[in-house]
């Protein structure tokens, strides 16, 4: 029992460095960027908040577990901004093996169940992994609109780059991906915030 304790604590202080993970995405005040931390709080809660939305039926809790575990490879393997062509070549590499790591760090059935999550997330198999792609892609969508297109506009970012990384959004709901394209992506191309 006080191994299995320790091992829980250990994984538990190694996450706090996600607090460290820097962002691209402004805070909607368009001052600072946001981090891994806060948008993993802020996109389980968007989760809870929208998941009569989902295209099909999800288990909620198994959607927001998978959403504040999906970046925390980022502690390890860093934040590849969703633009970085360079850097999303090695994205999957440097996640699995930083997986293996910082899961590892937890005793045998939570490293299995919360590593079986993070995976689950990445292979957008589920209605629980859709939903929860369709909140990780639909948050930046809407912080960047609320700056003014700060984060598109320093990184030369276009709206056929943000349409091509959206092009399965709608696959975990496409009520939610309509409100977003309307309201986040053609207003901004319409005022000028992203480029065509």
């Amino acid at each position: 029992m006080e191994r299995r304790l320790s091992r829980q604590f250990d994984f538990i202080k190694e996450i706090d460095k996600e607090k460290f993970i820097g962002r691209q995405t402004y805070l909607s005040d368009g001052v600072r960027k946001e981090n891994d931390a806060e948008h993993a709080w802020h996109i389980a809660l968007m989760a809870i908040l929208l998941s009569e939305y989902a295209n099909e039926e999800i288990d909620v809790l198994k959607t927001v577990t998978m959403l504040l575990i999906h970046d925390l490879v980022e502690i390890d393997a860093g934040d590849t901004y969703a633009y970085d062509e360079e850097g999303n070549k090695t994205k999957d590499q440097r996640e699995k093996k930083a997986a293996d790591r910082i899961f590892g760090l937890l005793p045998k059935d939570q490293q299995e169940k919360l590593r079986g999550l993070w995976d689950e997330f990445e292979e957008w198999e589920s209605p629980e992994a859709r939903f929860a792609h369709a909140m990780d892609r639909i948050q930046p969508l809407m912080l960047n609109a609320a700056a003014e297109g700060k984060s598109w506009e320093e990184h030369g970012v276009r709206l056929e780059q943000v349409l091509a990384r959206n092009k399965h959004t709608a696959k975990g709901s496409e009520k939610l991906w309509q409100y977003a394209y309307e309201n986040f992506i053609a207003l901004s191309a319409e005022k000028g915030m992203l480029k065509e």
